[in-house]
Formats: structure tokens, C-alpha cells, sequence
């Protein structure tokens, strides 16, 4: 008897989540709704094609169960609920649309579970708050993929995720375990795993991102060079680390004392490899700076931990997300009524 699959919306159909929707339908598990933008149309007529680590190459001419421009409404358009909603869109709450106000449409309350694979602390707040009776589910992903052209991925490191609970009660650890065995149910995945302590491997995922990202971000520099100069490794990146390492211990969350001097050297040289925050300068896009940079700051000065290194970069990268901002019409010179600078 064949069982019934379940329903898996994707927002945010990237290189990240086109490989979680071929994963997902190549299992048998699930049938997935992939919204698409900018490549779109690409896929629509051609297909998407896939070169993968994990799944083989030359896959070519590839589609989902289904593919949207918009996100589905479904009390509006009378479709069955989703089981799952995978969120794989870059964070930014400090321009609108929220994630929340994004997946509205598509949340059945009490049923669906939304799972957030994006970086950073604390972003399933806004989530818990606006659906109370859904499971938020957090994928901390350490995949590496490329869409080198609208609907083209060259996915070159194996997809590994730990998967748990925001909040652990029973309903959300039973919808991240089920979300496991759905995501993996070719067999294929050893990596993509559960773990009940999502707040442990975001703070662990931080001590790389909150440092090299922005430094990245910043400098407009690759961390293999960054190396090679060693005093932006000596200035700037290993302190930075310290003070995140730090700021997780005041939370509660001990990371190992090697993990600093692991993480400056996990990326291959040869790579010269830019870190997302600094593909986002480089295009003149907005950047994760909330999520990935202000809230471990916020949360280590809260417990008293000195974070100057991170302080100071936070400041830059927000100096260059207010110039991006203004390049994009988001945000207009003006004096604020309190502003003391005035």
C-alpha cells in the first residue's frame, strides 16, 4: 500500500532550496512546491538542471511535483493543506516582508510545520509568535551550492543538516523527525540529522559566520587571502570568534576550545572563496547583518560579555547596509526627530 506523501512548500528557490527539493521528491516522501523568481520562467520551459555531489551530474531538465511564482494562499484557493514549509530565503527582518508575513498564506494553523534553514540567532521568535499552534522547526545546513545560471546548480558539498525543535515540546520533535526521514528518503543523506539542541549548533554555525562573513563583507576580500595577510586573521577574525565563543558560554551552549583555529582554516585555499555576506556587497544586494552579526552581539553584551571586534564590524556592515538601502530606495537622508546629532 503506497503511503501518502507529504506536502512540502519551498520559499526561496536558490541553489540551497533546489536541492532541497530534489532531495525531497528523489526520496519518494514528498511532493514538493517550489516558488520561484527570477528563474522562474527558466524552469518552467526548460527545466532545472543539476550538477550534484550527492545525487550524480547531468541531471538535466528536472521539475518538482509543482512550480509557482507566488506563494500558494490555501484557504483562498481551496488546496490541501502543506505539511511542511522549508524556508530557505535570506534573513533580513530589517526590510520588509517578514518570514512571517511571507509564509502567511501558506501556514494551516495546527498543521503545518515550517522549518527555517537560514542563518543567525533567534529567528524563529517572530515565528513562534505569529503561529502558535505550528511546529518551528530550525535546519542548520552546512551545504555548499551554485545556481551558475537561473535554474542551473552545481551542488560541490554534501548536504549536511542538523534538524530539531525551536522549542522542544512533543509535537515539534515529532515533526523533525518525521521532516528527517521525508528529507531523506532515498537513504542517501547520512549527514542530515536530528539534534535536539538547535540553540548549540546556531552558536557553533556563528563562530564562522559571524566573523569571516563580515570581515568579507567589509574588506571585499576571500578568507584565502585573508590568511595569507594573517593580521585580518590576528586583528580582526580570531578575535571576533573568541567573542562569539564566549557570548554562546554565557548562554549555555560550551563550544570545543579547538573550534576557532578548525574554522580559520576549513576553507581550501585554492577556492579563494567569498563568503555570502561579501557575494551579497559584491552584487549591491542587502545582506543578513541582523540575524548573522547583531543578534549574537546582542545576546553576549546582554550576559555581560565584552564584544568590542564584533561591536565595531556590526557598525561598519550596517554603514554599508544603510548605503545599499539608499541604492535601492529603502531609506531616505533625513534627521529623526530624537536623532541628538541634528
Amino acid at each position: 500500500m503506497e503511503v501518502e506523501k507529504a506536502r512540502v512548500l519551498i520559499v526561496g528557490a536558490g541553489g540551497v532550496g533546489i536541492m532541497a527539493a530534489y532531495a525531497l521528491e528523489v526520496g519518494g516522501k514528498a511532493a514538493v512546491t517550489l516558488v520561484m523568481r527570477s528563474n522562474y520562467r527558466r524552469a518552467q520551459d526548460a527545466g532545472i538542471s543539476i550538477d550534484s555531489v550527492d545525487h550524480g551530474k547531468g541531471i538535466r531538465e528536472w521539475r518538482p511535483t509543482e512550480i509557482r511564482n507566488t506563494i500558494p494562499d490555501v484557504s483562498q484557493e481551496g488546496i490541501p493543506p502543506f505539511d511542511f514549509i522549508l524556508v530557505t530565503t535570506k534573513n533580513i527582518p530589517d526590510v520588509p516582508p517578514t518570514v512571517a508575513d511571507l509564509v502567511a498564506p501558506a501556514v494551516s494553523p495546527g498543521h503545518t510545520a515550517i522549518v527555517l534553514s537560514q542563518n543567525g540567532l533567534n529567528i524563529e521568535r517572530p515565528l513562534l509568535a505569529r503561529f502558535p499552534q505550528n511546529p518551528i522547526l530550525s535546519s542548520v545546513s552546512m551545504i555548499s551550492t551554485t545556481e551558475t545560471s537561473p535554474a542551473v546548480v552545481v551542488h560541490d558539498f554534501a548536504d549536511a543538516q542538523k534538524i530539531g525543535p525551536f522549542v522542544p515540546q512533543p509535537a515539534a520533535e515529532a515533526a523533525a523527525r518525521r521532516y528527517v526521514a521525508v528529507y531523506n528518503g532515498s537513504g542517501r543523506l547520512a549527514d542530515v540529522v536530528y539534534d535536539a539542541d538547535v540553540p548549540r549548533a546556531r552558536w557553533h554555525k556563528l563562530v564562522y559566520n559571524a566573523s569571516f562573513n563580515p570581515v568579507a563583507a567589509a574588506l571585499r576580500m576571500d578568507t584565502a587571502r585573508m590568511r595569507m595577510s594573517r593580521h585580518v586573521v590576528d586583528d580582526l577574525v580570531r578575535p571576533i570568534m573568541l567573542e562569539v565563543v564566549a557570548a554562546a558560554r554565557a548562554a549555555g551552549h560550551v563550544l570545543p576550545p579547538d573550534l576557532p583555529d578548525a574554522l580559520i582554516r576549513v576553507d581550501p585555499v585554492e577556492a579563494a572563496f567569498r563568503p555570502s555576506m561579501c557575494q551579497d556587497a559584491d552584487k549591491g544586494n542587502l545582506m543578513e547583518i541582523e540575524t548573522i552579526v547583531g543578534e549574537p552581539l546582542r545576546e553576549g553584551e546582554a550576559r555581560g560579555v565584552p564584544m568590542p571586534t564584533l561591536r565595531t564590524v556590526y557598525g561598519i556592515l550596517k554603514g554599508l547596509q544603510l548605503q545599499t538601502k539608499v541604492a535601492k530606495g529603502l531609506w531616505e537622508p533625513a534627521f529623526d526627530d530624537d536623532n541628538p546629532y541634528r
